[in-house]
């Protein structure tokens, strides 16, 4: 269960390959949401979804900052971040086992 201190900010890649991005508190609950066709109404009938950018923040209003301006992005944009998040995971995932 996600903290409600905890503000984050995901991209789903929905199963026509379209990108949807949203802002939650509670990631867990927000995807069950995203697939019961209860979420948000460009999700209705994409699923399934896969997840494909997560990123956490401590305060809602910079969570919606990022939110907003990942929303101004286009597509190959958005699939860029995605790519240079994949990087920072991969690099922190190499020095952790070191």
């Amino acid at each position: 269960m996600t903290d409600n201190n905890e503000h984050i900010v995901y991209i789903l890649k929905c199963s026509d390959n379209t990108l949807y991005t949203g802002y939650t508190n509670d990631m867990e609950n927000r995807l069950k949401m995203h697939t019961e066709g209860t979420g948000a109404k460009y999700t209705r009938g994409r699923g399934p979804f896969q997840v494909v950018f997560i990123e956490k923040f401590p305060t809602k209003e910079e969570a919606m900052q990022k939110e907003y301006r990942i929303k101004q992005l286009n597509r190959k944009e958005k699939f860029q971040l995605i790519r240079d998040r994949l990087k920072e995971v991969m690099q922190f995932e190499n020095t952790e086992k070191l």
